[in-house]
């Protein structure tokens, strides 16, 4: 066998190393303030997601397994009451963010950053203090290394089933706590290296409670991989780019300018998005045209016959569910969305409960729906053709979906989502409170006051 074929660039050589030397140098007044502003927007929608999954079934499934289980109860998990170990803190709070497929999404990647990132560093900010300030640097630093490693291996790690948000998210854990805790340069491409090896996660389970046990476990594994680099645990030092890591490994694209170019002025952190809607982004363009319709019609979205959508085949790759059985499973499917923005105007969390995926006038209206693959449309658009009764027909085309860089939310619609999501976990009361201290985390001397204030009861 030809190894040497396979060997990298000298210039790629270092990728773990470059990356490694930028995070351990970077101070918090190097990140420009408008990143910084995008972090804190990602931070409140990452926490109000977090509190708005605390009460699904599966984080009561996960809670019942892990107990048994969990160390020192020294952190809180964000909506709940219980307390656990930081790891299993970490875990927990991953999987309440994302349960919902509520949270913010990197377009370019479809990562969902905040979650393995924010979920380690509010666990570990109950262990040992940590500034407000520096938990939001320490995100910014984890959303960069995360959205820079997909970046570089994006779409062909993703074509192959891995789901990004786990398999890069670990690295993103692991610099963030890494960061907190002072690793030194070497220290942290162990760290890198460590997370590396357990980069795994499987789009097979969309649609399903592993989904959200994805960016918990990148969250819980990237806080141990640099608990154990702090401890000496060593690894390789070319975890990322070498010929049998991650990069080449597990996927068949490998851009490592995209990881090193521009470290420090190029910020990926500063480009993520804010969803309006508690599904795949994927369905977001036709939620949001259905909408319109509906508020169009009125009425008259009772005397419809069929619902004709053309979209982007990733579309249907992700989201082609046609029967959806439960709740989660109706998140991936662009014919229930379609059915239940058109009925109910609905496509919050409220519209992919199991009782809604099995309502009977939904099924009607969803089993009218057709949608088809088309090259030519971009992954963000759709066109939707609407027939009535009457035999006429309307047709709307949606270029780019509310939430979008395009058409961003405001912060305002991200305290509105934050608290209608949080009240039905904590109550309104405790809701605002805790909005308001995630609005002011930067200005915490110790980050642990927001996470207790965002817990059942506080």
């Amino acid at each position: 066998m030809n190894l040497q074929a396979h060997e990298p660039s000298a210039t790629q050589q270092d990728v773990t190393g470059t990356l490694s030397r930028w995070i351990v140098g970077l101070r918090g007044d190097d990140i420009p303030a408008e990143v910084r502003r995008e972090g804190l927007r990602t931070f409140v929608n990452w926490a109000g997601c977090a509190v708005g999954g605390a009460d699904h079934e599966t984080v009561d499934r996960a809670i019942a397994a892990i107990t048994p289980f969990s160390g020192a109860a020294t952190s809180g998990v964000l909506g709940r009451a219980e307390r656990f170990d930081a790891l299993h803190a970490a875990l927990l709070n991953g999987i309440t963010s994302h349960v919902l497929d509520y949270d913010d999404t990197h377009l370019k990647t479809i990562i969902h950053p905040a979650g393995p990132v924010a979920s380690a560093l509010v666990a570990l900010a109950e262990q040992r203090t940590i500034s407000g300030q520096d938990l939001l640097t320490a995100m910014i630093i984890g959303i960069e290394v995360e959205c820079r490693i997909g970046n570089c291996v994006y779409p062909a790690h993703y074509d192959r089933g891995w789901h990004i948000t786990g398999t890069a998210g670990v690295f993103g854990a692991a610099a963030a706590v890494g960061w907190i805790l002072g690793l030194d340069e070497t220290k942290m491409a162990w760290a890198l290296g460590l997370a590396a090896t357990q980069a795994s996660n499987l789009r097979e389970m969309f649609g399903t409670m592993t989904k959200s046990f994805h960016p918990g476990r990148a969250a819980q594994n990237g806080m141990f991989s640099s608990f154990l680099a702090e401890a000496g645990f060593d690894s390789s030092t070319r975890g990322i780019e070498a010929p049998r890591g991650f990069a080449r490994v597990l996927s068949d694209k490998q851009d490592y300018a995209e990881i090193t170019d521009g470290l420090g002025t190029r910020w990926e952190a500063a480009l993520n998005s804010y969803k309006p809607f508690a599904c795949g982004i994927v369905i977001h363009p036709t939620i949001d045209g259905c909408l319109q319709i509906r508020k169009e019609i009125g009425e008259r979205v009772n005397d419809i016959t069929a619902v004709a959508l053309k979209a982007h085949p990733l579309v249907l790759e992700l989201t082609g569910k046609k029967t959806p059985r439960t709740g989660l499973e109706g998140k991936f499917s662009v014919y229930h969305a379609a059915a239940t923005a058109l009925l109910r105007g609905d496509g919050a969390p409220t519209a992919f409960t199991d009782e809604v995926v099995a309502d009977p006038g939904i099924i009607a209206l969803r089993d009218r729906v057709t949608a088809v693959a088309d090259l030519g449309c971009h992954e963000a658009s759709v066109d939707i053709d609407v027939s009535f009764t009457d035999g006429t027909r309307l047709s709307h085309h949606v270029e780019r979906a509310l939430g979008s860089r395009e058409v961003p939310l405001t912060d305002e619609q991200i305290g509105t989502k934050f608290r209608t999501q949080a009240a039905l976990v904590i109550g309104e009361k405790a809701a605002d409170r805790f909005l308001q201290d995630c609005w002011r985390l930067e200005h915490m001397t110790d980050a642990a006051e927001m996470a207790r204030s965002g817990v059942r009861g506080a």
